[in-house]
């Protein structure tokens, strides 16, 4: 789950980081009392949506003015006026696509005086199974492009979990970007303090891009971007509050309702698979074939029949799929409920697509049946490759 910058930034206050002072806003009216409330003389307006690159983007609308999703105001009378052009319009971004997301709040913040910019960020790495830092003096820039262009200017290094954080982890991120003296304990005392905000509240994801010194020589997270674990946030109540359902897919909203591991992807083809091991395998063979997937959808190895009805709404409800494929190999999975869950749906909101359905394991001979006896126009498969090919030939008019 992925949260707003002002909600992050309030999270690493609560232990005890350095950032700016800000207040969220949702009209144009509480950007000026929030103005005068800051007092300024400087002011940044940051528009609040779940992607990066928004300094640079820009908006869909002319009247949102010509400059990014990040601007520098100088008067409270600025504030309130890139607030009036910002607020309900588009933002394009490199991470959001063409089509853009719309700006439903902005992060009014004390203007910074910035002397350096420095690349922080933490994150679960999966190869070693600890929490791994990465560290590079490049602040500001898409840490993708620094790996890309310069490699050596970024070092990484993982936390034994048996010790948690120490003193020479800090003394390391000092040391790769030049800091020392009180800058160097101010290091030391940030990566402690970062290292408890990340586990205490289960992310699986912290960048503070960039990390500055100010020209009166103190550390200051002057950005923030923090994603939790899904499976973890039973036990933060307090995180999920912080949801912005306006930032998510709907159908993807639907599916967590159901309990279903959906994402929704650019393609044609709607996927109903169980094991994300073979979702995953069913995505690479539509695109062996020259299809796209529309999305990954793992209906899991215990789903009920209203589970499956579910996750098949929830793919018919994409209007850019052209055909389904139901894959499914029945362990814990039983065939013949797979079967009952498509043909509930089917009746449910209608077949205007082609369906291929591949059945294998458990049931599967009460499963062929249903389906077989339904009446259903429904396209059989022997196997994954058979399945693949018919699904992609359908999708083009049998070409």
């Amino acid at each position: 789950m992925n949260i707003h910058e002002y909600q992050a930034k309030a999270i690493l206050k609560e232990f005890g980081l350095p950032v700016s002072r800000g207040k969220a806003i949702f009209s144009p009216d509480e950007a000026e009392a929030a103005a005068k409330e800051l007092g300024g003389p400087l002011w940044v307006v940051k528009s609040q949506i779940h992607a990066g690159g928004r300094g640079k983007g820009r908006f869909k609308e002319a009247a949102a003015g010509e400059k990014g999703g990040v601007r520098l105001a100088k008067s409270v009378d600025e504030v309130k006026e890139f607030a009036r052009q910002m607020l309900g319009n588009t933002l394009v971004t490199v991470q959001t696509g063409e089509a853009g997301k719309q700006v439903n709040r902005l992060y009014i913040e004390d203007g910074s005086d910035i002397e350096t910019e420095f690349y922080l960020s933490m994150l679960v790495d999966r190869a070693t199974s600890r929490i791994a830092f990465v560290v590079s003096t490049e602040g500001g820039m898409d840490i993708e492009q620094v790996a890309h262009d310069t490699p050596e200017k970024i070092l990484t290094f993982s936390v034994d979990p048996a010790t948690g954080v120490m003193p020479f982890h800090g003394l390391k991120v000092a040391k790769a970007l030049g800091l020392k003296g009180p800058l160097a304990k101010e290091a030391q005392d940030l990566v402690t303090k970062l290292y408890a905000a990340f586990v205490a509240k289960d992310m699986s994801m912290l960048e503070i891009n960039p990390l500055i010194v100010t020209k009166d020589g103190h550390l200051r997270c002057l950005d923030a971007k923090v994603s939790f674990d899904s499976n973890a946030l039973y036990r933060h109540p307090e995180v999920m509050e912080l949801r912005d359902l306006t930032e998510e897919d709907e159908k993807e909203i639907e599916a967590s309702k159901y309990d279903l591991a959906y994402i929704a992807l650019d393609g044609t083809i709607g996927c109903m698979v169980n094991g994300a091991g073979l979702a995953m395998a069913t995505l690479d063979i539509i695109k062996l074939y020259g299809e796209e997937p529309a999305n990954f959808l793992d209906v899991g190895g215990g789903a009920s029949e209203e589970k499956v009805t579910a996750a098949f709404k929830i793919i018919t409800a994409d209007p850019n799929v052209k055909g389904i494929l139901v894959n499914i190999f029945g362990g814990i999975m039983k065939c013949d409920v797979i079967a009952r869950g498509v043909l509930a749906a089917v009746k449910a909101v209608g077949l205007q697509v082609p369906l291929v359905v591949r059945l294998e394991g458990t049931n599967v001979e009460e499963g062929k049946t249903i389906i077989r006896e339904s009446g259903l126009n429904v396209i059989p498969a022997d196997d994954l490759d058979d399945a693949a090919q018919k699904i992609v030939n359908a999708v083009r008019g049998g070409k």
